[in-house]
């Protein structure tokens, strides 16, 4: 079993990357990825448990990024070399920015009378990383909610008209690309089901837009894309892999796992997988960048 999107609380996870390893171990697992969105810090954590408990555990990152602000989408990157200076100074440039939206994010819910502070959102020692599913989780220790998933309910909290102004400014996809590729990674296209477009795109089926922006997007140097998601549906999972296929892109498998604690209907290694699925050649495609 192989999973190459998940997330430690180096970002928005809830547990710690040697925690995720281990847990992996028991799941089965012997293939990981650690992609902690903008964020590095915990990959030599992982890669050192991945050596104590016999689990493969390749570097990643997930970028969120935009395209000409119609199209926002999240980029991961494989296999780099995360002492990349272009890449780190991009990282550093990219946690700014997060730290702003945040101070915005949390004007926004008081706002709506959710009484969040900074002091609120440090849900473990050290940490220096918030993101939405941080906020969602403070919101629950609080009392807002009863879950992290009841935050992101239409209309709700973080899906409220007033939190929903807040943007934050997002490297383009483009660019994301080009600082993967060279730091020496391979850069994929994550859970394109979720790609957000402009309402003028919506006449079009989301296979039609999908594949225009691939066609797009490989001319930059994207190399694959998550065909095997958690929340894809197999009917989803089979258009996917045709339209990498047809494209010559590399087929990947992630289940976007943050912790036990954050969703419990996504579990690491949890997603659809059909007869195409051939997670031998994922991983020898992934480390080699082998693009045909």
């Amino acid at each position: 079993m192989i999973d190459l999107h998940i997330h430690s609380y180096y970002s928005d996870g809830t547990m710690s990357p040697e925690e995720l390893v281990f847990h992996a171990k028991t799941k089965g697992a012997h293939t990981i990825a650690i992609t902690d969105h903008d964020g590095m810090e915990g990959l030599r954590e992982g890669e050192e448990a991945g050596r104590q408990y016999g689990v493969n555990v390749l570097s990643g990152i997930e970028l969120s990024t935009e395209d000409e602000g119609e199209f926002y989408m999240h980029i991961l990157g494989y296999c780099f070399n995360r002492e990349n200076e272009e890449l780190k100074k991009e990282v550093e440039i990219i946690k700014r920015k997060r730290v702003e939206r945040n101070e915005k994010l949390l004007a926004a819910l008081r706002e709506i009378g959710c009484k969040l502070t900074n002091d609120d959102l440090q849900l473990r020692e050290g940490q220096d990383f918030v993101g939405k599913p941080t906020i969602a989780m403070a919101l629950m220790k609080k009392g807002y909610i009863s879950s992290p998933k009841e935050a992101f309910k239409e209309g709700h909290y973080m899906r409220s008209d007033t939190v929903r102004k807040v943007h934050r400014e997002k490297i383009s996809a483009k660019s994301a690309i080009k600082l993967i590729k060279e730091a020496g990674g391979i850069p994929v296209l994550a859970h394109p089901m979720k790609i957000a477009y402009s309402a003028a795109q919506a006449e079009d089926s989301v296979f039609e837009i999908l594949e225009r922006q691939l066609i797009k997007m490989k001319e930059w140097g994207l190399a694959g894309m998550e065909c095997y998601y958690s929340g894809h549906l197999p009917q989803d999972t089979k258009h996917l892999v045709h339209l990498a296929n047809k494209h010559h892109l590399i087929i990947t498998a992630g289940s976007d796992f943050h912790g036990l604690e954050f969703d419990n209907n996504i579990k690491l290694g949890g997603f659809p997988i059909d007869e195409n699925f051939d997670e031998k050649k994922i991983i020898s495609e992934i480390q080699k960048g082998n693009l045909e």
